[in-house]
């Protein structure tokens, strides 16, 4: 399988509540992989975020890039700091340099409704939300970062498209929709962009369409973007996998992830043919860093997705089957009544993770 019988797993806690909700990550994971046969896991912290870039001038060193190069997979909990920011007053992000670095350009970021987590859609208690918006996350409006133009008068960013990527984002997108449908999901996918304004959008329909006619076995639809936004929130159970360009991906997995009890609630992952980094879809809150009250339910559920990842790579059933104890240990946890601060209840940091870690030993029911 691997080398040492093991997944080599580089883990980047980063910054604020970053390594708070990493803690119970990886207890959840030494759980997992304690009870799954053939299921082993070699576990490299290093140094990423505002707090290097502080005290060393760069937001990562050299050797956490070879460590993630080398890595099966990086885990990552939260980077940057508001009040530390590079000289042109952009915030340290080594979460979207790696994605540029290891050509991650696959966003994937689930949105499901946890049992007894309210959502603010009437009816979504009833009616389940289960969608997946997949962003691309090396171009569009994000490939023009640190090279836009700014005069006295005016300020200009490029956004780009190409056929390479666009292709490549597609062809995951049918294959990730395929799967998805094997598990009982629709097997819906919808193109996002805003082609009846930019002749970019267009191009990247065009190519949609291209891929779509090579998987017939997939259901397919189009929407431009701020159609796509006010169906999310009148009728989220609508969609099952949403595609788009990166910037419309950043904002409607933030729109999503509002429609499932929040940030805390959403996990992500960036996926390339090669690498991929799992880490919560929220950022560092310094407001509650060492406070014990930050949730680490997103956190988990990257772990989860990072399992399944491992699981289709390597071809290693037990790693999804860990994937699904983790799902179903949150569910349970949640069931039973467990609440997070920010949704009102009293439950911090380390009574989720102890919940969930009950839950993992709980039979299944």
């Amino acid at each position: 399988m691997l080398a040492n019988d093991s997944f080599h797993i580089a883990v980047l806690p980063g910054d604020g509540i970053g390594p708070e909700v990493m803690a119970p990550a990886l207890a959840v994971l030494d759980k997992v992989a304690a009870a799954t046969p053939g299921l082993s896991f070699r576990l490299t912290e290093a140094a990423a975020g505002a707090g290097h870039y502080r005290d060393h001038g760069t937001s990562m060193p050299e050797s956490t890039v070879k460590l993630c190069e080398e890595a099966d997979a990086i885990l990552l909990g939260a980077c940057g700091l508001p009040h530390i920011r590079y000289p042109d007053n952009t915030e340290i992000m080594p979460q979207v340099e790696l994605r540029f670095i290891f050509d991650l350009y696959a966003g994937v970021r689930p949105c499901r409704l946890i049992p007894n987590v309210p959502s603010p859609i009437v009816g979504a208690d009833a009616r389940g939300i289960d969608l997946v918006v997949i962003r691309e996350s090396t171009e569009g409006l994000f490939a023009s970062m640190g090279k836009g133009v700014v005069t006295d008068s005016e300020a200009r960013e490029t956004l780009l498209i190409t056929r390479k990527t666009s292709e490549r984002l597609f062809e995951f997108s049918f294959r990730f929709t395929e799967q998805r449908k094997k598990r009982g999901a629709p097997g819906r996918l919808t193109c996002v962009d805003k082609a009846n304004v930019f002749k970019a959008y267009a191009f990247f329909r065009k190519m949609f369409d291209e891929c779509a006619e090579r998987h017939g076995e997939v259901v397919t639809d189009r929407l431009y973007v701020d159609a796509c936004s006010a169906q999310l929130v009148r009728k989220p159970w609508d969609f099952d996998v949403m595609v788009m360009e990166n910037m419309f991906g950043d904002i409607l997995s933030d729109l999503t992830a509002g429609l499932i009890g929040g940030m805390g609630m959403a996990p992500s992952a960036d996926i390339g043919d090669t690498h991929a980094v799992f880490q919560p879809c929220h950022g560092t809150a310094p407001d509650i860093m060492g406070k014990g009250l930050a949730n680490p339910t997103a956190m988990i559920l990257s772990t989860a997705m990072m399992l399944d990842w491992l699981a289709d790579k390597h071809g290693h059933a037990g790693a999804a089957q860990a994937a699904r104890a983790i799902e179903a240990a949150v569910d349970r946890a949640f069931a039973a009544g467990l609440r997070p601060c920010e949704l009102g209840g009293g439950d911090g940091t380390a009574a989720i993770g102890d919940a969930v870690l009950r839950a993992l030993s709980a039979p299944a029911g």
